[in-house]
């Protein structure tokens, strides 16, 4: 059922809070007013990156989303290379470097099209990583980029998608990439 629609059967309910909407026939006619207004589905929209060219998608669709719901974007990019599974929040690299300056690009982006954003980076196994940032703030929508299959490698390993959609209790929005 599509939330604040009115069935056909005379307007005599209404599928959000029990509300009655006497005479009216359809959605697209004589609105009541507590039907008027959409309710903001997701507050606070979760975007893993992984700092590809895959990105591209899912930070457009989610740039309009957000602009569209008026929520609030987190970026949040897990570093996964050796000095990050190994120190963690204490690694220094060229890789944690490099995170952190492509996260404050898409953030400056996003802000410049008049979204509220804020950055995150975490250390270790991305799914892991993502999982445990979504149980330990909440967020009502994740949305992520897909690369495709590399057949052998998300046979024996999984996607990092496929593993947090598993394992969290909120929507994934999952993307790929446009091909040239």
């Amino acid at each position: 059922m599509i939330p604040g629609y009115v069935r056909p059967n005379g307007g005599k309910s209404c599928c959000i809070a029990g509300a009655t909407c006497k005479g009216l026939s359809s959605w697209s006619r004589n609105r009541p007013s507590h039907l008027t207004t959409r309710p903001n589905t997701y507050h606070k929209i979760l975007v893993a990156l992984d700092t590809s060219e895959t990105d591209r998608a899912i930070i457009n669709h989610v740039r309009d989303l957000a602009a569209l719901m008026h929520s609030q974007v987190v970026l949040l990019h897990v570093a996964d290379g050796w000095a990050a599974r190994t120190y963690g929040a204490d690694a220094v690299s060229p890789e944690i470097t490099q995170d952190r300056a492509y996260l404050a690009g898409v953030q400056a982006e996003l802000a410049a099209a008049g979204l509220e954003v804020s950055t995150e980076l975490a250390y270790g196994d991305p799914a892991t990583e993502i999982v445990r940032w979504i149980d330990t703030h909440g967020c009502d929508l994740v949305a992520m980029s897909t690369h495709g299959h590399r057949l052998v490698v998300d046979f024996l390993l999984g996607t990092t998608a496929r593993r947090v959609q598993h394992r969290v209790d909120v929507p994934v929005l999952l993307l790929g990439s446009a091909k040239a």
